[in-house]
């Protein structure tokens, strides 16, 4: 099919939930995509961040090719194998304890939520609910995370949303001090907020929420949904600042691009779930832990997560440089390869001209240009985007 078809049938079978660019991709490989008439790509854009080791990585192929020929499914009353080896893996690389799979993010942001309020019930009492979260945050897209989330557009029309959740702005610890109250169970925030516009977390803001949280017996969970993984250039976003929370929630990258999320808690939070608590059909799958344990290794033994700092610090200079020379960028902000560019407006605009020359990038807020490239992505290949977006910037 070529890309006028596809696009005429998806307009009429497939629900309008998105507001598609006119691109149909067909291919992709490392840092590159095709669309259906064999245009190349530079995709800066990654999937939203799932393909953080570039499109089609053979170690993940393979995995997925040999587990599928093998066992694709069976279900979570028995134990599975390549279930128990990512979560080992999982475990050994971070703070937590154990580990829920699930399918995406959202469903991984429902978990923690859940085992937050089943934690402080059995701890602290009946009125223990409340969880905090930020202005401007994503935590995903079911009733319970959208409410989760600081951003009245993604509410709107879905109303009435769940109880228990209250908003307090982004790095302001005097704000969420007042707002913690006798029926606080939690504070749920993301690093680096994605969706938001990537607006990071200081480092003097998340040791004093953690800080906060001990004083208040509040459990801490961080969303990493997007920003863990090695986009920031560690392993795990919280291991920038020197803070360990109870509960991280992750999806996106955790699959090598084949869907899967975790909801990772420390021992004493994980302990709240017991048999009949939480559940997925599909969380855990053979065929989604085999794709997801393969990712991991990559990006744990191939240098993938130091490229990504290294690389993420060349970005950011290569983008500073274009903001001396274009007056309309007012900021830079991000850290390792998960970056925003803010400008006046028509980020859209940008976007759409960038695409036009052959570059993929992202727009959040209508003025933030987001910047998601592969972790294995060169020099030379963000200077080809920069050469790109130079142009696109000058009109």
């Amino acid at each position: 099919m070529k890309t006028k078809e596809i696009i005429a049938e998806g307009n009429k079978y497939v629900m309008n939930t998105y507001g598609r660019l006119p691109l149909a991709l067909v291919k992709g490989k490392g840092a590159r995509v095709w669309d259906a008439e064999g245009k190349e790509y530079l995709d800066f854009v990654s999937g939203l961040a799932v393909n953080s080791l570039g499109h089609c990585h053979p170690r993940v192929v393979k995995a997925i090719w040999r587990q599928a020929d093998t066992l694709m499914h069976v279900s979570n009353l028995y134990y599975i194998e390549p279930q128990v080896r990512l979560a080992r893996l999982l475990v050994e690389n971070c703070c937590a304890d154990r580990v829920f799979f699930c399918n995406s993010g959202a469903e991984a942001n429902e978990g923690a939520i859940k085992l937050a309020r089943k934690y402080a019930k059995l701890h602290h009492g009946p009125d223990k609910f409340e969880i905090i979260t930020a202005k401007r945050s994503f935590h995903g897209r079911t009733l319970a995370t959208i409410t989760a989330t600081g951003q009245s557009k993604f509410q709107k029309g879905f109303e009435p949303l769940p109880g228990g959740f209250k908003y307090v702005p982004f790095n302001d610890l005097e704000a969420l001090q007042q707002a913690a109250g006798p029926n606080t169970c939690a504070v749920m925030l993301e690093p680096i907020q994605g969706e938001g516009g990537i607006y990071p977390a200081t480092r003097e803001y998340l040791q004093g929420v953690a800080r906060l949280c001990r004083e208040k017996n509040l459990l801490l969970i961080f969303d990493e949904v997007q920003c863990g993984l090695g986009r920031t250039g560690n392993f795990l976003a919280y291991q920038l600042y020197g803070v360990e929370p109870d509960i991280i929630t992750l999806a996106k990258a955790l699959g090598g691009g084949f869907p899967i999320g975790a909801l990772l808690a420390k021992e004493h939070a994980a302990a709240a779930f017991q048999p009949g608590d939480h559940a997925s059909t599909f969380g855990g799958s053979p065929l989604a832990c085999t794709a997801a344990l393969a990712a991991v290794q990559v990006l744990l033994e191939e240098g993938v997560i130091e490229n990504a700092r290294v690389m993420g610090e060349y970005l950011k200079d290569k983008l500073n440089q274009l903001a001396q020379r274009h007056r309309q960028i007012k900021e830079v902000r991000g850290a390792g390869l998960m970056l925003g560019v803010e400008v006046e407006d028509k980020g859209p605009d940008i976007v759409n001209r960038c695409r036009e020359r052959g570059l993929l990038i992202n727009c959040v807020n209508n003025n933030v240009l987001r910047f998601l490239p592969p972790l294995i992505i060169k020099e030379k290949e963000i200077d080809a985007a920069i050469e790109i977006l130079d142009k696109a910037l000058g009109g």
